[in-house]
């Protein structure tokens, strides 16, 4: 089985170079070491190949966003001052990405909940393991974040659906997991976490039947958040060639989402609408998760 490839030798200065750039502040403790193997863990994660050239490691290091891979390195290993950092900068972030998704009542105990996963509470052989091991800088850390949430908040759904009585009238199999109302005088539509989660799931569905290179340019585009001239870079290809081709894509989604939801799950013109408002009010959709296949390149 191969090994996952670690950063070449000729790319040491690049890494120098990478660090000095991340600007990453003295009391967080993150030596040009700690971010080598920050750095080095990502490259594994991305590459699986042990023979990938070190010039597409080097394009994928330009696409690293480096401070917060290194903030979420410096948290995993308990540095408090990169902890106050965390907290005073992604906490009210967090909790408001956590009432869009759930809505006021339970969205501040999702969020709450995510810090215990984010410390690192589980011990194993003497270490703990933190949620921030899994973030690898390819993405924003507020955008990654968000997808965790999302996620969260999906998986109790589904888990407050299979308790449902399966003698309850109203409890159709194949109908999209229900939540309960938001609060009376939140301002929050009562089914808007429903239209959010059935977005997401013919949405994931959608993804799913698309070719696998299409797959892999929204993965670098929407998780990645990466430029047109850094996808082109990446997959050999000219930027107005990219740009071409995920506007192909948006519009194939569009129109395959879209039947879904009127012609199988039996939405009204206006509750399609109301669906796809909310989407751009808030975008929760654990896209990391949907796009996570992205692998090598394909040919």
């Amino acid at each position: 089985m191969p090994t996952s490839p670690r950063i070449p030798p000729e790319l040491r200065l690049k890494l120098e170079e990478l660090f000095r750039r991340a600007e990453i502040p003295e009391g967080w403790g993150c030596s040009i070491e700690d971010f080598t193997c920050a750095v080095e863990r990502s490259v594994g994660a991305r590459f699986r190949d042990s023979q990938t050239s070190a010039r597409e490691i080097s394009a994928y290091l330009e696409t690293l966003h480096l401070q917060d891979l290194a903030l979420s390195y410096c948290c995993a290993a308990g540095n408090s001052v990169a902890w106050e950092h965390f907290v005073a900068q992604f906490r009210p972030e967090l909790y408001r990405a956590a009432r869009a998704i759930a809505g006021d009542s339970v969205g501040r105990d999702l969020a709450d909940s995510l810090y215990a996963e984010l410390y690192g509470l589980e011990s194993r052989e003497g270490h703990r393991r933190s949620l921030f091991d899994y973030f690898h800088g390819r993405s924003k850390l507020s955008t990654w974040l968000r997808a965790i949430l999302a996620q969260r908040h999906v998986d109790d759904i589904r888990r407050t659906r299979r308790t449902e009585s399966l003698d309850d009238p109203e409890s159709q199999a194949g109908d999209p997991p229900q939540v309960q109302p938001a609060a009376a005088g939140d301002g929050t539509d009562p089914e808007r976490s429903r239209y959010l989660v059935l977005v997401q799931t013919v949405l994931a569905a959608a993804l799913a039947g698309l070719a696998a290179r299409d797959r892999l340019r929204l993965a670098y585009y929407y998780v990645d958040d990466l430029t047109l001239a850094q996808i082109g870079r990446l997959l050999g290809e000219h930027e107005a060639t990219v740009s071409r081709k995920l506007e192909r894509v948006r519009r194939e989604l569009r129109k395959n989402v879209d039947g879904e939801l009127r012609n199988k799950k039996r939405l009204s013109e206006a509750q399609v609408q109301l669906c796809y408002e909310y989407a751009q009010q808030e975008w929760p959709f654990d896209l990391t998760h949907a796009l996570s296949s992205k692998g090598s390149i394909p040919k």
